[in-house]
C-alpha cells in the first residue's frame, strides 16, 4: 500500500476489518480526528463474541496493581506493558465511565459493569461511534486484496472492493468459529508475506483418560479450594487457587485456564503433561497427616477421609482415580497425594472451545505501531496478535489497547497530528 497522499482537503479513510473491541476502539480513535472509518464485519452485527463474553458477568478489567496485571501476560509481558503505558485498567474503566456505564471491584477484584452486562455499554459505544460518523458494513468477510491493493470482501450481492488510504485488521483469533473468529485470515497473510506462529487453544479445557467408573460419577461436579501447580520449562513451578470442573472428557475451569498455556506447552506427542492438585490448600501437609494417622477402627477409608479431612465427593473420587491402590494403606504417601495429586493431561482441548487462543501475528513481524512490515500501510490488533493472558479481565483490557495502539499508528502513518480531543476521550 503506497503512503498516502497529504492534501488537507482530501477526506482520509481508513478501513478496519473486524468489529471486536479492538476494531471499535480504533473506530473510535481515528473518528475523533475527523478521519472517515468504514468498519467491515463478517458477521451481521458486531460485537459479537463481547456480548457471549458477558452473559456470565461482564469482566471488563482487574484492580490489581500494575506489576500483577503485567504479569499474567507471561512471555509477551514487556510487548502488552507499552500498549498499556497510555490506556492500562485505570484508563479503561475512566472510558466505559465516560459512556455512562458505572463499574464496581468485586471481591476477586476483577471489575464489573454495575449492571453486569455487556449489551448496554455495546449500545452506548456504538451510539457514540455512528454519532462520530462511522460506518458500519455488516456480512463483509474479509477475502484479502485485489491486484490494486483495494480490500476485497465477500458479500451476500457478491463481491466488493473498498479503498483505503491505511487498513486496521482486528480479526480475532481461531476460537469460537460461529462467532467470526475462524483463523481464515492466516493464509490472506502468509500470502503477503507475513510470517506467522501457529493459532493454539488458550484458556481452554484438558482431555484426561478418566476410567469409565470416574467419568460416569464424577462428570460434571466442580471442585472447589484447590490449588493446582504446573513445572515451567525453566525448572520453577506455577501455583494458582481456585476452582474448577470435572468434564466428561477431561477437566476445565477458571482454574484451569489460568494455567492452559504452560501446559499446553508441556504436551507433546509422546508424553502428557502433569498437573498437581493440592486438594486442601487450606491444610498444612503435617495436619493432614496426622489426621490420617488418627485410628479409624472399623469406619471406611471413605468415611475416614470425610470425617477427618471433610474430603468428600469429586474431591474424594478423584482421589482414588489419580491413587494406587496400595497408596491408600500408606498414610505418607496418601498425605501426599491429597497435597499433590498428579493428573495427567493428554490433550488440550480444540481451539474452537477454547476461550481465546494464542499464536497469530508475532510483534517481530510489526513495527511498535503495529504495522505489519512486510505490508506498509496495514496494522493489526487484537487477539489475531501473538499473545495470550488468562480470564479475568486482561484479555479484554489489552484488546482495547491494542486497538488504540493500531490507530495512532495509522494516524502517524497518515500524517495526521495527535489532538487534545483524541488524547482525553
Amino acid at each position: 500500500m503506497p503512503h498516502p497522499a497529504t492534501d488537507p482537503q482530501a477526506v482520509t479513510t481508513v478501513a478496519i476489518v473486524g468489529g471486536g473491541p479492538a476494531g471499535l476502539m480504533a473506530a473510535e480513535v481515528l473518528a475523533l480526528k475527523g478521519v472517515q472509518v468504514d468498519l467491515y464485519d463478517a458477521m451481521p452485527s458486531v460485537g459479537r463474541k463481547f456480548l457471549l463474553a458477558g452473559k456470565g458477568g461482564m469482566n471488563i478489567t482487574h484492580s490489581e496493581d500494575i506489576d500483577g496485571f503485567l504479569s499474567r501476560y507471561g512471555t509477551r509481558r514487556n510487548e502488552i506493558a507499552a500498549m498499556l503505558q497510555d490506556f492500562g485498567p485505570d484508563q479503561l474503566r475512566a472510558w466505559i465511565h465516560g459512556l455512562g456505564i458505572d463499574t464496581f471491584v468485586g471481591s476477586s477484584g476483577r471489575v464489573f459493569p454495575t449492571d453486569m452486562k455487556a449489551a448496554p455499554l455495546l449500545r452506548a459505544w456504538l451510539h457514540r461511534l455512528r454519532e462520530a460518523g462511522v460506518r458500519f458494513h455488516m456480512r463483509h468477510r474479509w477475502q484479502g486484496w485485489d491486484a490494486d491493493g483495494k480490500l476485497r470482501f465477500a458479500t451476500p450481492e457478491g463481491e466488493v472492493s473498498a479503498s483505503a488510504s491505511a487498513s486496521i485488521l482486528a480479526l480475532g483469533g481461531g476460537s469460537w468459529a460461529r462467532l467470526g473468529s475462524d483463523g481464515a485470515w492466516m493464509a490472506l497473510l502468509r500470502e503477503r508475506g507475513v510470517d506467522l506462529a501457529p493459532l493454539q487453544p488458550s484458556n481452554c479445557g484438558f482431555d484426561v483418560d478418566w476410567s469409565e467408573h470416574f467419568r460416569n460419577r464424577a462428570a460434571g461436579e466442580p471442585l472447589k479450594t484447590v490449588a493446582a501447580t504446573v513445572m515451567l520449562s525453566d525448572g520453577t513451578s506455577l501455583r494458582r487457587q481456585g476452582e474448577c470442573v470435572i468434564t466428561d472428557t477431561g477437566i476445565e475451569g477458571g482454574l484451569i485456564y489460568a494455567l492452559s498455556a504452560p501446559l499446553r506447552d508441556a504436551i507433546t506427542p509422546s508424553a502428557p503433561a502433569t498437573l498437581y492438585l493440592d486438594l486442601l490448600p487450606d491444610w498444612m501437609p503435617s495436619r493432614v497427616l496426622s489426621e490420617l494417622q488418627h485410628p479409624r477402627g472399623a469406619r471406611s477409608m471413605s468415611s475416614h477421609l470425610q470425617s477427618r479431612l471433610k474430603l468428600k465427593g469429586a474431591k474424594a473420587a478423584l482421589l482414588r482415580e489419580c491413587t494406587d491402590a496400595e497408596d491408600f494403606q500408606d498414610m505418607h504417601k496418601l498425605a501426599h497425594a491429597i497435597k499433590e495429586l498428579p493428573v495427567r493431561l493428554r490433550a488440550p482441548r480444540p481451539i474452537d472451545e477454547a476461550i481465546s487462543s494464542a499464536g497469530g501475528v508475532p510483534f517481530e513481524a510489526m513495527n511498535d505501531d503495529l504495522m505489519l512490515r512486510p505490508v506498509p500501510g496495514v496494522f493489526c490488533a487484537g487477539e489475531m496478535l501473538d499473545w495470550e493472558a488468562p480470564t479475568g479481565g486482561y484479555l479484554l483490557t489489552a484488546c482495547f489497547a491494542s486497538g488504540r495502539v493500531a490507530a495512532q499508528g495509522a494516524l502517524r502513518w497518515l500524517n495526521i497530528p495527535s489532538t487534545d480531543k483524541e488524547k482525553t476521550s
